[in-house]
C-alpha cells in the first residue's frame, strides 16, 4: 500500500516538475481557460486584461484560492501533462527522427518538449520501480531463493570429500615408499583451498540460518588505500540494504547527468557536419533517454502481466538499436548505411556512458 502511494506521488511530482518546464503550453486552448471579467487587471503583473490570459506574463485570468483548487492543479498536471503529449508519444515511438529534426527546426508548440518529457519519464519509471520491484533489494541481499541453504551444506559436503581423499593421500606419501601420487607440498596447497572454501560456505550457511541480512561475499577485507571509500565499503557490507536504497535514490536524482555525458559521444559522430550543433544533438539524446525508459516501464508491465521473458528480452536486445536507427536516419537526414555503422557505434557510446554512470553513482554512495 505504501509503494502505491510513493509511485501515485512520485507520477504526480513528475508531471508538475515536466509542467513547471512548459508552464504555459497548452493553456490557453484548454477547456477552463480564464473566467475573468472583461477589463480587469493581471492579478500577477498589473496589466490590463485583453482576454483569458495576461498578454504580458501568461497568467491567466481566473485563479484558485480554494483546496479544491490544488486538487485541480494536480490533477491537470497528471491527467492533461501537455495536451501535446499525445501528439509527442507517437512520433517518438514510431518516427522519433522526424520528431527530433521537427523540434530542431522550430516546431516547439506542438510538440512536449524533450526535457520535460525526459523529466516526467524519470519520474514514471523509478515510480513503476518502486511499485512492482519493492523485493529486488531484498532478493539480491538476502539470496532467499528456495534451497539456496542447502546448496551451500550440499557443496560443502563435497569439498569435505575431497578433503577426506587428500587427508588419505597424503597419508600414503608419508608412509607408503611406493607412493607416485601428487607431493606432499602439492596435496597440501589443495587441502588449504579446500578448507578455505569449507569455512566460507559454513559462514553463508549460518547466516541463512540465522536470517542475517548480510551479504554473501564478504568485502571487509577489502582495502583500496582511500580511506573514504574504504569506510563506504565496510559500511555498504554491514547494511547492503541501505546501500541499494542511496544507490536507486542517486540513479533518481542525477539521472539528468545522462545527457551532458552522452551529448559529446554523439558530436564525435558528426564531427565533420558543421550544420549539426551540440543542441541538435542534446534534442536528440533527451528524446532517446526518455524512449528508453518508456520501454523500461513497458518492459516492466509486461514481465507483471506475464508477457513470456523470452519476448521480453528479444525486445530489450532488439527495440533500442531499432529505434537509434531510425531517430538517425530520421534526425540527420542519413542514408541506410551512413546511419547503421553510427547505429553500432552510439550502442557502444551507450553502454560506456552507463557504465560511467554506475560508476560515478557507486563512488557517490560510498564515499558521501
Amino acid at each position: 500500500m505504501t509503494g502505491d502511494i510513493e509511485a501515485a506521488a512520485d507520477i504526480a511530482t513528475g508531471a508538475l516538475v515536466g509542467r513547471a518546464v512548459e508552464p504555459k503550453a497548452g493553456d490557453a486552448y484548454g477547456p477552463h481557460a480564464g473566467h475573468g471579467p472583461d477589463d480587469a487587471l493581471c492579478l500577477n503583473c498589473g496589466t490590463r486584461l485583453l482576454g483569458e490570459h495576461c498578454h504580458a506574463c501568461g497568467q491567466s485570468a481566473h485563479v484558485h484560492r480554494s483546496l479544491g483548487g490544488i486538487g485541480h492543479e494536480i490533477a491537470h498536471g497528471v491527467f492533461h501533462f501537455e495536451g501535446k503529449i499525445w501528439r509527442t508519444l507517437p512520433l517518438l515511438t514510431l518516427h522519433p527522427g522526424t520528431l527530433t529534426r521537427r523540434y530542431v527546426n522550430g516546431e516547439r508548440a506542438r510538440f512536449v518538449s524533450p526535457l520535460a518529457l525526459f523529466l516526467f519519464t524519470v519520474f514514471l519509471m523509478f515510480a513503476t520501480i518502486g511499485a512492482v520491484g519493492g523485493e529486488l533489494a531484498d532478493t539480491i541481499v538476502n539470496d532467499e531463493r528456495p534451497g539456496a541453504t542447502s546448496d551451500y551444506a550440499r557443496e560443502a559436503g563435497k569439498a569435505r570429500a575431497a578433503l577426506a581423499i587428500i587427508d588419505e593421500q597424503r597419508t600414503a606419501a608419508t608412509s607408503d615408499r611406493a607412493y607416485s601420487g601428487p607431493s606432499i607440498a602439492e596435496l597440501d596447497q589443495r587441502a588449504a583451498a579446500l578448507r578455505t572454501t569449507i569455512r566460507a560456505l559454513g559462514v553463508a550457511t549460518d547466516m541463512k540460518r540465522g536470517g542475517s541480512h548480510g551479504p554473501v561475499v564478504d568485502l571487509r577485507d577489502f582495502k583500496t588505500g582511500w580511506e573514504r571509500l574504504d569506510h563506504g565499503i565496510a559500511k555498504a557490507n554491514e547494511n547492503p540494504g541501505l546501500m541499494i536504497y542511496k544507490l536507486q535514490t542517486s540513479a533518481y536524482k542525477y539521472s539528468w547527468g545522462l545527457i551532458p555525458l552522452s551529448v559529446p559521444f554523439l558530436a564525435l559522430l558528426f564531427l565533420w557536419r558543421r550544420k549539426h550543433h551540440l543542441y541538435d544533438h542534446a534534442i536528440f539524446v533527451t528524446y532517446s533517454l526518455a524512449f528508453m525508459m518508456l520501454l523500461t516501464i513497458a518492459l516492466i508491465l509486461g514481465h507483471l502481466v506475464g508477457v513470456p521473458d523470452a519476448t521480453l528480452r528479444l525486445a530489450a536486445v532488439v527495440v533500442p538499436p531499432v529505434h537509434m536507427f531510425g531517430q538517425l536516419r530520421g534526425a540527420y537526414s542519413l542514408r541506410k548505411r551512413s546511419a547503421a555503422w553510427r547505429t553500432v557505434a552510439l550502442l557502444t557510446f551507450a553502454f560506456t556512458v552507463l557504465l560511467a554512470f554506475i560508476v560515478l553513482l557507486l563512488l557517490h554512495g560510498l564515499t558521501d
